[in-house]
């Protein structure tokens, strides 16, 4: 996918018409999304970016602001990402499945829900007090420049993940662990350990930031081994919240997003 699927959307420029059974999304639950965002990443990130907000570089758009104006339809959104625009670098999908090509529909689709527009059973008032208190998510993560370094940034992660990932996150956070918040074991040549965040690792070289930031820096030649933990550090919600607290955490989390 490339720097030309907004400019498609915007003028409606669209290929063969879709059977009247597929005008409407059949694939739309937690575990399409999930799918769609494997593909999206793994098919049209090189472009767009892994998180859909573009490259400058390639000239490729934000799909995350939600001006798909000649494309309100999914059948519409669906042609685009299947056929891509002739005559443009914007090559579609048409070679996945009608269901792959629908998943990533999904996942474009909730890009750009507005917390304003989502019906959510938690509060995300009583969701914010959670966060800075009881759930202590503070400590690793940051909000407006205030918090910790040891988790994602969530300033505006209600633009990149919908209420059900959202919940997903905090229930089962080792479900996907990108490799930038895998932790290393480091032994060094005394036998002392030394553990933290995996912040770069080369040929000859590895840093680390640990529990209290501090960085540390080694030289592989110069340890005993090194050990990359692929889980989550962040514990599950289930730990220490209760079903109702989870939600409104969900709630808040799902408010935090980018200005307009």
């Amino acid at each position: 996918m490339s720097r030309h699927l907004l400019l498609g959307l915007l003028m409606g420029i669209t290929g063969p018409a879709l059977p009247t059974s597929a005008q409407e999304n059949p694939y739309d639950t937690t575990v399409d999304l999930r799918m769609g965002v494997r593909v999206f990443r793994a098919e049209c990130g090189r472009c767009h970016g892994r998180d859909a907000k573009g490259n400058d570089e390639t000239g490729a758009p934000d799909l995350t602001t939600g001006s798909f104006s000649a494309a309100s339809t999914p059948a519409k959104l669906f042609e685009v990402v299947r056929d891509g625009i002739p005559g443009t670098t914007m090559i579609g999908i048409g070679w996945a499945p009608d269901e792959t090509i629908w998943q990533v529909v999904t996942y474009i689709d909730s890009l750009n829900l507005n917390p304003d527009d989502v019906d959510l059973p938690g509060s995300a008032d009583q969701g914010q007090e959670l966060y800075n208190g009881k759930g202590n998510c503070s400590s690793c993560h940051m909000v407006g420049g205030n918090g910790g370094r040891l988790g994602p940034d969530l300033s505006t992660v209600g633009n990149r993940r919908d209420p059900d990932e959202l919940k997903l996150d905090l229930m089962e956070p080792n479900e996907t662990v990108l490799p930038r918040w895998w932790t290393m074991r480091i032994t060094r040549a005394d036998g002392s350990v030394a553990e933290g965040l995996r912040m770069n690792e080369d040929t000859f070289t590895l840093r680390i930031m640990d529990e209290d930031e501090n960085l540390w820096h080694f030289s592989k030649s110069q340890i005993r081994s090194s050990e990359r933990i692929k889980t989550s550090t962040m514990p599950s919600a289930s730990e220490t919240l209760t079903a109702t607290e989870v939600d409104d955490l969900v709630a808040y989390l799902f408010s935090l997003r980018k200005e307009s």
